[in-house]
Parts: C-alpha cells; sequence; structure tokens
C-alpha cells in the first residue's frame, strides 16, 4: 500500500465507521442518564474572545499559555478555538440570563475542543469531550449526585471495573489561601530537588505542586503539609456530607489528599477517575466546584460544580474491556436487480421497506447478479431480494436467507409484511421518523 499523498494534521484523528459505533454508545449512554437526572443539553461556538479564558482561566495557566489555538477575526480581534469548556458555559448562563432559571441549572455537553499541547498519553489536538455543570446550587448532596451520575455512566458503558474515584477537599477560598502560604514556606529552600515546572509554580501555583509525577517531587509533595490541617469547620462538614452521600448511594471511592486543581476558582469538592496502564496512573475524567467562577466573570457568586471526560479516552477503555457497542448500522436486506426495468421497479420497494424502519441496500451500480449477491454477502446482509426481468414479468420475487444459503419465488405483493414478519419487525408507517 502506498503512502497517500495527503494525510490528518498532526494532533488531529479521524473517526471511522467503526469507531462511530462507540461514540453513539457513548452518547446514547450519557443522553440517558443525563436526561433522566433533568439535565438539559447545551452547546457553545467552536470559538470565543480569547479574553474569555485569559480571565476566566488565568493567563499564568498552561491552559492559556501552552494548550489554547488563537486566531483573529476581519476586525483585528483576538479569538481562540475552546480549549475547554466550562468558561463558555458560565458565560452562556450570565449572557442569557439563565440564572433566573429555577435552581440548580443542570447542563450537559457533548463537544469537540482544541489543545495545542495536550500532554495526556495518546492526548489529540482536536478531542471530543462530555461535560456536565450544575449552577446555583452548593449542596453536598448535588455533589454526590453529579458523582454518581458519572459512575452510573461509567457502568453502563462498561468501564467502571476498571476505574477508582479518586476524592478529596481544597476547602474554602480562604482555607486556599492560607495552605498556599504553608506550601510556599515548605517549598522554599527546596528548589534544587524541584524539576523546572515545579519551580515556576512555586510561585505561579503552589498547589500545583502536588500534582507533579517527577519522582524527586512526588517525595517532596508526600512530605508537604497536607490541606486537612487547616480546613474550617465548615469545609469539613460539606466534605463529610458527600462522603455520607457517596457512602449511601454505593459509590465506592479513595480519599487522596494530594488531588487538588490548579485553577484558581475550584473549592471544596475535587474528584477523578483514574485508571492504571503498566502500573501508570492515567486520568480518565474528573471535575469539582468551582464556586468562585461565576463571580469571576461578572455575575452574583454562584455556587457551580462542574465533570469532564475526553470520549476519546473513555473509548480505549471500552476496547480494553472488550466492550462491543451495538450496531444499529447493520444490513436487513440486501436488493439485487437485473436489468433496466427492474430496477426501475425495485427502487420503490427499497424505499417501501425503509419506510418500516428496515435496512435495505440495492440498486446500486451495474454489476452482474453474482457481483450483487458477492456484495451482500460482504455487507452481512440477512436476506436477499432477487428482481430480474422473470420476476418482473411474473409479478414474484427471489427471497434468498443469507444465512441458510437458501431460496424461495414467492409472490412480490406482500413481501414488506413478508419481510417485516422474517426480521421481527413491527411497522412504523404510522410513525414520525424522530419517534423511533
Amino acid at each position: 500500500m502506498s503512502t497517500p499523498t495527503y494525510q490528518s494534521a498532526k494532533g488531529a484523528h479521524d473517526i471511522l465507521p467503526d469507531d462511530h459505533l462507540y461514540f453513539s454508545f457513548f452518547k446514547k449512554v450519557a443522553r440517558h442518564h443525563c436526561r433522566r437526572a433533568g439535565f438539559r443539553r447545551i452547546s457553545t461556538p467552536i470559538f470565543e474572545n480569547a479574553e474569555l479564558f485569559e480571565n476566566a482561566v488565568g493567563k499564568g495557566t498552561d491552559i492559556v499559555e501552552k494548550k489554547i489555538y488563537t486566531l483573529k477575526n476581519e476586525s483585528g480581534a483576538q479569538l481562540a478555538l475552546r480549549p475547554e469548556g466550562t468558561a463558555p458555559v458560565v458565560r452562556a448562563y450570565l449572557e442569557h440570563d439563565m440564572q433566573a432559571l429555577p435552581n440548580p441549572v443542570e447542563l450537559y455537553y457533548i463537544e469537540a475542543f482544541f489543545q495545542q499541547d495536550n500532554t495526556r498519553p495518546g492526548g489529540y489536538h482536536q478531542f471530543h469531550q462530555f461535560s456536565v455543570e450544575v449552577i446555583g446550587e452548593d449542596d453536598p448532596a448535588i455533589d454526590a449526585q453529579v458523582i454518581n451520575l458519572i459512575h452510573r455512566i461509567n457502568q453502563d458503558l462498561g468501564i467502571a471495573d476498571q476505574l477508582t474515584l479518586q476524592l478529596n477537599t481544597i476547602g474554602s477560598m480562604e482555607d486556599r489561601m492560607k495552605f498556599k502560604e504553608d506550601l510556599v514556606n515548605y517549598y522554599t529552600g527546596k528548589e534544587r530537588s524541584m524539576c523546572e515546572n515545579c519551580k515556576r509554580c512555586l510561585n505561579e501555583n503552589p498547589m500545583r505542586l502536588l500534582n507533579c509525577k517527577e519522582e524527586d517531587c512526588q517525595i517532596l509533595a508526600s512530605m508537604a503539609p497536607k490541606l486537612e490541617t487547616i480546613l474550617s469547620d465548615e469545609s469539613k462538614e460539606h466534605f463529610q456530607l458527600v462522603r455520607d452521600y457517596l457512602d449511601e448511594l454505593g459509590v465506592k471511592y479513595e480519599l487522596n489528599p494530594l488531588l487538588v486543581r490548579g485553577l484558581d476558582y475550584y473549592t471544596h469538592t475535587v474528584f477523578e477517575f483514574w485508571s492504571e496502564q503498566e502500573g501508570v496512573q492515567h486520568v480518565v475524567g474528573g471535575g469539582g466546584r468551582y464556586n468562585e467562577l461565576v463571580e469571576r466573570m461578572g455575575g452574583e457568586p454562584t455556587p457551580a460544580i462542574g465533570f469532564s471526560t475526553e470520549i476519546e479516552s473513555a473509548i480505549a477503555h471500552m476496547k480494553e474491556a472488550g466492550i462491543k457497542p451495538p450496531n444499529k448500522d447493520k444490513v436487513d436486506i440486501f436488493f439485487a436487480q437485473l436489468g433496466l426495468v427492474a430496477k426501475k421497479k425495485s427502487l420503490p420497494l427499497i424505499q417501501a421497506l425503509r419506510d418500516q424502519g428496515i435496512n435495505t441496500v440495492g440498486a446500486v451500480g451495474k454489476s452482474s447478479m453474482k457481483g450483487q449477491i458477492g456484495l451482500a454477502s460482504e455487507l452481512n446482509a440477512r436476506y436477499s431480494l432477487i428482481l430480474g426481468q422473470v420476476e418482473v414479468r411474473d409479478g414474484t420475487i427471489i427471497l434468498r436467507d443469507m444465512k441458510r444459503g437458501s431460496q424461495e419465488t414467492i409472490p412480490v405483493e406482500g413481501i414488506i409484511e413478508k419481510m417485516l414478519e422474517l426480521l421481527g419487525g413491527k411497522k412504523l408507517s404510522d410513525k414520525k421518523l424522530w419517534e423511533e
């Protein structure tokens, strides 16, 4: 096989038909659970004003410094392909006065995102993400329900047993400010044992020091001050209630005091779903409370919590677990015909079969009968209907059972009802397509 002239750009990938089966299954499971829980779908533009992410996420963060794709419009305004979804959703929440809706506002989205520096294993520069956001309520029960929602989705995807839920609290904003001071005091003077990235984080975002994967930095992190020792009583109560609710729901978790968030607007509950491959931990999805973000973006103080997972990562785990998604693209009937008259007669029959919800392929090209039956086998069609000049003249049609290799000639009148009976189908003629 020769090398193609053109290939997909670095960091981008094609979603081929077999992989779309996984994507469709993932989306169906996610939508099903979100709808049952009262979530409504939202979509924001692929690009936003770059200033949105600079102000919401922070200019000194990796997302803004390393990951954003920027472009300019005709007036010279700086735009950014969305690297994450929370800031755009909060922008839409404020812009469209969604705070006037019944609280909490529960939203979900399944969209493409873009990051120049996607360092996750197998990470793409363009990837797809499923996320939920709950805005307007700070009850710990909401935290537990969001976590439980994702856990149930993972169960239906067949990957829950591969994942462990990591859980922690980072307390209130006041707790975090005190903790940052303690971290800076602890790490100052130990720079020689720190990687270059951690040296930079010491002044810019010290909480990220606890997440470094370098061995020496992990040793330092294990001996660093613990946030739990300075948590306020209110923060401790919030976290304990989250744990109590998860226990009631039967959701297992592991407490992880080193699990933090680098972005300043996060508070209280943080969580991630981890998998382990060849002894290395990989984050499959994560979230937490961001009670400070709405106010930072110009709104009134408003509590919120969210979660995101990269769909490509979830699909990789589905494949590893041997999960086979349902295939609704199967061919029920291949309609073979021979001659111009037969082809003309076959077209309305093909459409009538499709109108009854039967997946039907036929009247393609000018292949011989042998070639058409061979194509039916390649498509793994359940049945073939064969129409030639003789059958048109006699008002009959040949029905071939592709699995058994047997065939019979039957009247063409009533063939729709016959195929519905054989396929165990149900007439859909009285239903609209969107009701299927």
